[in-house]
């Protein structure tokens, strides 16, 4: 297929099928889409092949690109290129002999789960208005229910349901779950919708909201989270990621099944849960040297 409107036709019906059929974040969405255009811009008029890929991929790792950023390259053109063979639009698929980087998967930054509680507490007192009322209940959100920062923001007023202290929350992939909300998370909450009108547009659907009175923006919610642990020098600076990564590590060093913290994160595969079993480890060997005489 040659380069122009050919490739705008079909890189428009791509990201209406990550968005629909799929079912991707409106984040993945974004970044295969930059890729798939990064793409068709370096291959100009030449044909979409394994070779000219492997320029492209090669091309990025020269420029800085580093084995993260590669790997998602090649799961963006793959996911494209299978969309397109069945679609017509290209005659083979061009990734069938494309490999991709190992990535590290560094363990996760936790806190010390008594340090953190204490620290949720310290917040849930000095919260005295509005706006500190909200952030309170977006890290028990994170740290109590193990939610993404993106589900966070998209909650909705009827998600929560404080009377079985639950909250159902739409994941990756569309895929909907409900997660247990914690004694302190139902407490935050309602304290939240006493005061919620006071930030909150009229008619808006929005569980949490900005001081603009729409959604809470996912920038915001990092922001709020780095400042917030930033405030207590005894944890470490914290991304939202970080708050749902210390409540899988502390719920799994208290004895829960692997299974079980999988349905509470949301993760399709259970291999995306194991590496929390790598940080439960660390730590249960660092309580052993330090206890063990003969460590």
């Amino acid at each position: 297929m040659d380069a122009g409107d050919p490739w705008d036709a079909a890189l428009a019906g791509f990201a209406e099928y990550m968005a629909g059929e799929r079912g991707f974040s409106a984040h993945t969405c974004r970044a295969y889409s930059s890729d798939m255009a990064d793409l068709v811009e370096y291959l100009g008029a030449r044909p979409m092949t394994t070779a000219g890929i492997r320029e492209w991929l090669a091309d990025a790792r020269e420029g800085g690109a580093g084995s993260p950023t590669v790997a998602r390259r090649v799961a963006t053109v793959r996911c494209f290129a299978h969309w397109a063979v069945r679609r017509g639009i290209l005659d083979a698929d061009p990734t069938l002999r494309l490999r991709t980087p190992r990535v590290k998967a560094d363990l996760p930054r936790v806190a010390d789960p008594e340090r953190l509680n204490s620290a949720l507490d310290t917040l849930a007192r000095l919260a005295d208005d509005p706006v500190s009322v909200r952030d309170l209940v977006l890290l028990e959100l994170l740290y109590g229910s193990g939610l993404r920062v993106s589900e966070v923001c998209s909650l909705d007023l009827g998600d929560p349901d404080l009377a079985r202290r639950t909250v159902t929350v739409m994941g990756k992939g569309a895929k909907q779950r409900v997660v247990p909300l914690t004694v302190s998370c139902v407490r935050a909450l309602e304290r939240w919708m006493l005061c919620r009108d006071d930030l909150a547009r009229p008619q808006e659907r929005a569980l949490l909201t900005g001081a603009r009175g729409g959604r809470l923006d996912v920038r915001v919610a990092r922001r709020v989270v780095h400042e917030a642990t930033r405030a207590f020098p005894e944890l470490p600076d914290l991304a939202p990621h970080g708050m749902r990564h210390s409540m899988a590590t502390h719920v799994l060093s208290g004895g829960a099944d692997l299974r079980y913290v999988q349905q509470l994160l949301g993760h399709a595969s259970l291999a995306s849960t194991q590496i929390y079993t790598h940080v439960s480890a660390e730590r249960l060997r660092a309580a052993y040297e330090n206890a063990h005489p003969r460590a």
